[in-house]
Parts: C-alpha cells; structure tokens; sequence
C-alpha cells in the first residue's frame, strides 16, 4: 500500500474525465499568448488517453469569427442579387459592387489607429459599413434612374449633379445620426465591458466619413461614365 496525492474532485464532460487549467493574460495580445501555448503544446509528449484542448475567450472568438464569415459570404452574395434587382442591370450592380471595398478604407484607418486590432466588434463595424455604403449608393443610383425614366431629365452632367445634390440630405443625416449615437462609445475607450462596442464604434466612424465621400463623389461620376438607358452622353457644361 502507499499514500499518494489524488484529486478530491473528478470533473468530467461528455463522459470524459478533465481538469482544467486556468491562466490570466496581461501585456500582451491574447492571440500571441494563445499561439505559443498552441506551439508549445504540440511539443508535450501526452500519455495515452491524454489529449490538450485550447479553450477560453480566444477560441471562442475564433469559432465566432469563422461563423461570421460564413455569414458574411452569403450577405456578399445577397448584396450583389439585391443591387441587380434594384438597378435592373448588371453593370450598374457590378460597378456598385466593386465600390464597397472602398467604403472599408475609413474603417481600416481607424481601426489601426486604435491598436491595429481586428476584433470580432471590428468585423461587426465592417459589416455595418458595408451595409450603409450599400443602401446609400443605392438611394443615389435609383435616383438618377427616376430622374431619367420618369421624370425625363436627360442623361449627363445635369442630371447627375441634380440626383446628388437631392440626394445630400439623406445621405449626410444618415451619417451623421449614425456617428453621433457611436461617438461616446468610441470616446469612452477600453473600459472594462465595452471590449467589443468600442473597436466597432471606430471602423463605424472611420467608414463613415469614406462611404459617405464615396456616394457623393465617386458614385455620380461613374454613374455618368457607366449608367443611363442608352450610350452614356456628355452634357455641355454652361
């Protein structure tokens, strides 16, 4: 007979016996922690019927981000098929399309200037600009198209800056509504539960102010160059 240590409590999870082992991370990025724990696991040599399992926050996030990109290929997907539906045309779809990347340039700025981070709520913030930059290029393009088809503005320069200066109303008060609601956010900063609200509130403004120059600037131009019911036509600037 001897006397030996054994454990006082025998934890066990879908009928296997684990014991968990508990740790804190401070300066540093809990992603460089995770990877040379992961690296300096695969160098243990486990006894039979042992095995490691990376658990916690960070695999979590993990797990979250690849189901948020999942679900943010089939929302690209859906994106393009709503703005073919909404223009009638697939040059003016594919044109918008390619734009919204462009959108994201704000929130990649901010996003670095606010520790160079990407987070699940920076992903969330990407999102949601890309759907506002989507639905204000929207409002532009239908515009124009009204403006041509049913109210017979002819195609060109006029009908262009007539569709954007009407459309500089809404586009600005959905900008500016959406970053007054995210600016205490945004100053509040890295306080304990806002860990996910602030780095989202800061690609949410960055992309802001780019989507918003987009739909006013860029969009009507190439509208010009791309859009109209026949060959596009230069009107005489007076």
């Amino acid at each position: 007979m001897r006397i030996r240590p054994t454990p006082n409590t025998i934890n066990r999870e879908h009928q296997k016996r684990k014991l968990d082992v508990d740790a804190n991370v401070q300066g540093r990025p809990l992603g460089d922690v995770y990877a040379d724990v992961h690296a300096a696991m695969e160098k243990v040599d486990f006894p039979a019927g042992y095995y490691p399992e990376l658990l916690g926050e960070y695999t979590e996030r993990l797990n979250a981000q690849r189901r948020l990109l999942a679900f943010s290929l089939v929302a690209v997907i859906a994106v393009f098929l709503l703005l073919h539906a909404s223009f009638g045309s697939a040059r003016l779809a594919t044109v918008s399309f390619v734009l919204l990347p462009a959108a994201l340039v704000g929130g990649a700025i901010a996003a670095y200037a606010g520790g160079g981070v990407i987070s699940l709520g920076s992903l969330v913030g990407f999102l949601t600009v890309l759907g506002i930059s989507a639905r204000n290029g929207i409002l532009m393009i239908n515009h124009f198209q009204h403006l041509e088809r049913e109210e017979g503005e002819p195609f060109g320069v006029g009908l262009v800056l007539r569709g954007a200066h009407e459309r500089l109303a809404p586009i600005l008060m959905t900008a500016t509504t959406t970053g007054l609601a995210l600016v205490p956010l945004a100053v509040a900063g890295q306080i304990p539960g806002n860990e996910i609200e602030h780095p989202m509130a800061l690609v949410i403004l960055g992309g802001l102010v780019t989507s918003t120059l987009l739909n006013l600037l860029v969009i009507p131009s190439l509208y010009l160059r791309f859009g109209g019911t026949g060959q596009p036509r230069m009107a005489p600037v007076e």
